[in-house]
């Protein structure tokens, strides 16, 4: 007899395999937001990797290309938390890890609303261009909402350094921003062309065909063009950015005095924090005295050096006194002070060695949750912190305090984030920015890195020497091309002094203003409207796309549909 194999029962293999390939595609895009998010964050301070944000983008538009509104809107997500998570880690320092979180995701379900608009605009033409203005759009929402917004985290603000750091000068960090994104979407589009421009050359057999030349596929030329030409702005516009003295120079001391302890709690011992920069300052004058060091014109503390009032508290006032006429220079001290109508006010006070004090600058861009505290009764529900929260008033002008001559302009602290801030001293004729700090409560975290790098943006956005004044660190002396020509340790007593040239002219940034952020926004709002008249005329039929950067179907890179 001949034996009888027993039946072979059917394999699911081959049905396992498109399934799992099915899920893989359905999971890609999450991966490259994520992975995206976390290298965004990654060009920020204390690591300088300003290069990186363009890959960063490069990711984040391939997973959004042609997807719809929803699933823009979750990768949006996924990217936002990715990048903001870590990125604003310090907010919960001294809190824990609630208002942390809360704002990230805050912050992060913003941004989704601009993943949504790019996956929206993503069909279009050129949609690098449309893509990009939704971002800064975007941004402009975060800039002003809500709490009057949160600027922290701009795109522009990861660039202290690099070849897109001069466009600042042209048209402010909208600009810069924008010319970054814009680079980053465009190596996106270049490679999702690239299954198309393979598909030509299988098609051929015998090489590369006509219409999948790289040079005459309109869908690679405009992605080259998107990628190559902020690049090519860049460093045209390196020229533009100057360090000259154009109204000579003035010496400029700037005074770190330390404090008694890290945290919120250093507060709690207000006179020693005063007494600290006094102290350093009374160092400064010995040396003056002996003729080490040369006299300084003017000297500079930090937002909180005196949160004693010293216009109530006698001793406050003559401790300040004593360091004005010891160094004989004038002063700005940081000082919390209530005026004649009961308000509480960070202020800014220019102390004269031989008048003593004299002009003042309030803080307008309070912090919200820190200086004031929004619907206090209501978050006090969540957390019995809010009650450590300011009562601050905010001011309602810009000041510049002339110090010797030389016109100082006074950004306090987290106002530097803001553009109408900076560019108001500006144009009221400060020569050097002064951007006094109190990092104190946020220990020994990024923040303090990540608000030099603002302040470098802000130094080569306006031509303006800036410098930063902490009250623990990290102090710095800030040329107008964004470069640090002196800086301090954290946490350490330490006198920063040194020549810094002063500048009268403005650049295209400053005087063009708030209009590069509009126009922008204007293009972006013009890709969506754009979109939703091609969706409209599209309805009930497979619309061909009138160029290849809008192309539907498998991407081949990641293999999914633009229904997503």
């Amino acid at each position: 007899m001949t034996a009888t194999a027993p039946p072979v029962a059917p394999s699911d293999e081959p049905d396992a395999q498109p399934a799992r390939r099915s899920g893989l595609r359905r999971f890609a895009p999450v991966v490259l937001a994520a992975i995206a998010g976390l290298l965004l964050y990654a060009t920020f301070p204390p690591r300088e990797l300003p290069w990186l944000a363009p890959p960063a983008f490069a990711l984040f538009g391939i997973a959004v290309h042609g997807r719809r509104l929803r699933a823009g809107f979750g990768l949006g997500l996924v990217f936002g938390l990715a990048y903001l998570v870590p990125l604003l880690s310090w907010t919960g320092v001294d809190v824990g890890p609630l208002p942390w979180l809360a704002l990230a995701a805050a912050e992060a379900l913003i941004l989704a609303l601009g993943g949504m608009g790019i996956a929206y605009v993503s069909r279009l033409p050129w949609w690098p261009l449309w893509a990009s203005a939704v971002w800064i759009a975007d941004e402009a929402l975060r800039a002003r909402f809500p709490f009057d917004g949160f600027p922290w985290g701009k795109v522009a603000f990861g660039q202290p350094s690099g070849v897109f750091l001069p466009i600042a000068s042209l048209g402010g960090t909208p600009l810069l921003g924008f010319a970054v994104v814009l680079c980053g979407f465009g190596l996106g589009a270049l490679v999702l062309r690239v299954p198309r421009l393979r598909k030509g050359r299988a098609a051929d057999g015998a090489g590369p065909a006509r219409g999948a030349r790289p040079w005459r596929d309109r869908g690679v030329v405009a992605a080259t063009v998107c990628t190559v030409a902020p690049v090519l702005v860049g460093a045209a516009a390196m020229p533009l950015v100057s360090n000259d003295a154009e109204a000579g120079t003035a010496r400029v001391a700037l005074i770190q005095g330390n404090v008694p302890r890290m945290g919120l709690d250093f507060n709690s011992q207000r006179r020693a924090v005063l007494d600290y920069h006094v102290r350093e300052t009374m160092k400064l004058a010995a040396r003056i005295e002996a003729g080490t060091v040369r006299r300084p014109d003017l000297v500079l503390w930090p937002e909180n050096s005196s949160d004693i009032d010293p216009y109530v508290n006698m001793d406050a006032y003559e401790e300040i006194q004593k360091a004005a006429e010891a160094v004989g220079a004038p002063i700005s001290v940081g000082a919390v002070v209530t005026d004649k109508n009961g308000d509480e006010r960070n202020q800014l006070i220019l102390w004269d060695p031989r008048t003593g004090p004299g002009a003042t600058y309030n803080k307008r861009h309070l912090q919200p949750f820190g200086e004031y505290m929004p619907y206090r009764s209501f978050f006090r529900i969540f957390s019995k912190d809010v009650d450590r929260a300011g009562n601050f008033v905010p001011g309602d002008k810009p000041v510049v305090f002339d110090m010797s001559g030389t016109r100082i302009g006074n950004i306090t602290c987290y106002e530097a984030a803001f553009d109408d801030v900076v560019r108001d001293q500006v144009v009221e004729g400060a020569q050097i920015l002064s951007v006094p700090s109190n990092n104190a409560t946020f220990e020994r975290s990024q923040m303090t890195y990540q608000q030099l790098a603002m302040d470098r943006v802000r130094a080569v956005e306006h031509g303006r020497a800036v410098m930063v004044p902490v009250t623990s660190g990290v102090s710095a002396v800030i040329r107008p091309d964004g470069s640090v020509a002196q800086k301090t340790g954290m946490f350490e007593a330490d006198t920063l002094l040194t020549e810094v040239p002063r500048r009268t002219s403005e650049t295209l940034a400053t005087r063009v203003g708030a209009w590069p952020e509009a126009l922008l926004t204007l293009l972006g709002v013009g890709g969506l409207a754009w979109a939703a008249v091609r969706s409209r005329r599209g309805r009930g039929t497979a619309p061909a796309p009138t160029d290849p950067t809008a192309s539907t179907g498998s991407t081949g890179s990641i293999g999914r549909s633009t229904d997503g």
